[in-house]
């Protein structure tokens, strides 16, 4: 095997892995109208990594990790505990607040430090090169535990998103919620980046919603929706020597455009039964 098709069977795993919980935690985060919430968690697991490099611990390293990992649990606690009472100021107001801080702490923290605008660079576009089989372990290892945390409270998280007023202590489940999403934003984010982590949690879930609201069928269909974009996408950015990261998200957000279309030729297009009976209504 050439070490550019062994480079990419690895990208293809780490995605097909990934797009799993991120897809299910994205129609979470869409039935709840938390749209930028996930940009927040994103930006702070990057800003813990920049102090990492500021500190002169590698980035992507275990250090590294342990930083994200810390400002990642400060949002999830933020996400949780700052929620606007009243209707004057929607919550995503909030959390589009605390992602300009996020992303303003970055850009003033890597302003004086040696190459800090290739690292805000790495940490917006990501550097897909980094994956390799003990990483590709470790994030099914991770993932497949959090598959189980969701799976056994699934009845909570899921009434965070269809019946809050029904649930005992929501803040404690909203910590709980952000802190999983937390968890495997710390993962992906070095390596797809800010705004890949983003897609793929929003982009495979949104598709999904145009076309079914169960729960079940609309994560598969976001992951076989956005693992065929994704495969497109790291097909082109080799065939034509394009970045990976924003190759990708401009792949899933056609991908996306798409199902818009879909969606509204499905629905312009009349049912047989209904054809039938308008038949019926003018034959008589």
């Amino acid at each position: 095997m050439t070490e550019a098709m062994r480079l990419f069977t690895l990208q293809i795993v780490l995605i097909a892995v990934v797009l799993i919980q991120h897809t299910y935690l994205g129609l979470h985060i869409i039935r709840r109208t938390l749209i930028f919430s996930d940009l927040v968690l994103d930006q702070l697991a990057a800003f813990g990594a920049l102090v990492g490099v500021g500190l002169g611990i590698a980035y992507a390293s275990p250090g590294s990790y342990v930083l994200a990992s810390a400002a990642v649990l400060f949002g999830a606690f933020l996400l949780a505990v700052v929620t606007p009472r009243g209707p004057a100021i929607p919550r995503e107001a909030v959390i589009g607040i605390l992602f300009a801080m996020a992303l303003v702490l970055s850009l003033l923290w890597t302003d004086k430090l040696p190459g800090g605008e290739a690292y805000v660079e790495t940490t917006m576009s990501g550097y897909l090169l980094w994956v390799s089989w003990p990483l590709i372990r470790v994030t099914v290892l991770v993932y497949l535990v959090l598959t189980v945390v969701h799976y056994v409270l699934r009845h909570q998280f899921i009434a965070l998103a269809e019946r809050p007023g029904q649930l005992k202590h929501p803040r404690l489940w909203d910590f709980l919620f952000f802190t999983t999403q937390g968890i495997i934003t710390v993962l992906i984010v070095p390596i797809a980046g800010v705004l890949l982590a983003y897609s793929f949690l929003m982009i495979p879930a949104a598709t999904a919603t145009l076309f079914t609201k169960r729960w079940g069928l609309a994560t598969l269909l976001g992951w076989t929706v956005g693992f065929v974009a994704c495969l497109l996408g790291l097909g082109s950015s080799y065939a034509w020597n394009l970045p990976y990261g924003p190759t990708l998200v401009l792949s899933l957000g056609l991908f996306f455009l798409g199902g818009i279309v879909l969606k509204a030729v499905l629905r312009a297009k009349p049912c047989p039964r209904a054809a039938r009976e308008n038949t019926a209504l003018v034959a008589s």
